[in-house]
């Protein structure tokens, strides 16, 4: 079982732009592949991104495709999320999680809140 612990979230306008990152331990991290997920308010849990073991291979859903980058580093334990163009409607908590397909297959962190206003 992994231990995930998200941060990076915060306050800002519209248009603006954030970096999520989310430290892994406790098992063999470049064997997982990896998703972004984020929950917003009175909303179900809802699928990002995700990253191949590699870094290679990458899917994005449509909320999200060419505002949103997904990336890892293997050395680091680290999987990362640049959103750009953010919009009120990504207000959100945010969690990475090791995913088969696009199903989480551990238990979720704590999440990092994204609030989108002006």
């Amino acid at each position: 079982q992994l231990h995930l612990v998200e941060s990076g979230g915060g306050s800002v306008q519209p248009g603006g732009s954030l970096r999520l990152s989310c430290t892994v331990s406790g098992d063999t991290f470049d064997v997982h592949r990896m998703g972004w997920f984020r929950q917003g308010p009175g909303k179900d849990r809802e699928f990002l991104a995700s990253v191949s073991q590699s870094g290679i291979a990458k899917y994005y859903a449509d909320s999200v495709k060419g505002r949103f980058t997904i990336s890892r580093n293997n050395a680091k334990n680290t999987v990362h999320l640049q959103m750009n163009s953010l919009k009120p409607e990504d207000t959100a908590v945010y969690y990475c999680i090791p995913i088969l397909g696009e199903v989480p297959i551990d238990s979720w962190g704590q999440g990092t809140q994204v609030t989108v206003s002006s």
